[in-house]
């Protein structure tokens, strides 16, 4: 049996998961009552105890294949449905079907991007991320969302925000590398540019959260998107794998 410590790293990262998950319930409880500020700050929380969990396992070395699928399913009702349902309220609610559809478009892509990660977990490289990840996605949002409330007068431009949670699902599941940052050069080389850098963005983002959140998703997306089509010949390919059937096939001709 485990000892005691040990059982406490086991439970130390699920319990960050844990909290994950009820920062998306209580934002879905928030939004539902209008209180789209607090729902969506409630995101930005989960989203760092998103980061976090992961970090804990790894320095406790308690990674498993529950901790995984607990985060993933977490990850579907923090970053997936809160924010669909968010937007939805926020937005969307007086569109019918419209509406309606677009907010699960987001949610379905959420959950097939998901899905991909759990199944090629063991194919893709740490350095890149096959299409933006949810919490990104949800993160796009909840800036749209905070910007809305800092400056009301653009909530008339509602057919430009079904394209714009349209493009941040269908980026979800799309093949387009976006960098992790774990292993890049540039950022080992200059450690204290970097430090600087995280530290006033990070002031900035606590002065000026409503702007700063989405502007923070939207430089990344576009600065990946220029990257990927500035190097498409090389990253075109980088997440195509061989299937094992095409794999044996090959060894029987």
């Amino acid at each position: 049996m485990l000892n005691t410590p040990r059982r406490l790293a086991f439970f130390l990262p699920n319990t960050f998961t844990a909290l994950n998950m009820g920062c998306g319930f209580f934002s879905i409880i928030l939004g539902w009552k209008g209180e789209f500020y607090s729902a969506s700050m409630l995101l930005v929380l989960g989203a760092i105890f998103d980061s976090v969990d992961g970090r804990v396992a790894r320095l406790t070395h308690t990674q498993s294949a529950f901790g995984e699928q607990f985060d993933s399913i977490s990850d579907v009702v923090t970053f997936g449905v809160a924010p669909a349902f968010l937007v939805y309220n926020k937005f969307f609610v007086s569109m019918g079907r419209l509406g309606l559809v677009t907010s699960f478009v987001f949610l379905l892509c959420g959950a097939l991007r998901l899905a991909r990660f759990n199944a090629n977990i063991d194919k893709v490289s740490s350095d890149f991320f096959q299409g933006l990840p949810i919490p990104s996605g949800a993160l796009a949002l909840v800036g749209l969302t905070l910007f809305s409330l800092e400056y009301p007068q653009i909530n008339q431009f509602s057919a430009a925000f079904v394209v714009y949670v349209l493009f941040f699902a269908f980026l979800m599941i799309s093949n387009i590398p976006f960098n992790s940052f774990k292993n890049s050069v540039w950022v080992r080389s200059h450690k204290k540019r970097v430090l600087f850098i995280i530290f006033l963005l990070f002031i900035l983002t606590l002065l000026k959260e409503q702007i700063m959140i989405g502007s923070l998703i939207l430089t990344y997306v576009l600065a990946s998107l220029l990257y990927f089509f500035k190097n498409k010949g090389a990253l075109e390919d980088m997440f195509q794998w061989k299937s094992e059937e095409d794999d044996e096939s090959g060894d029987n001709t």
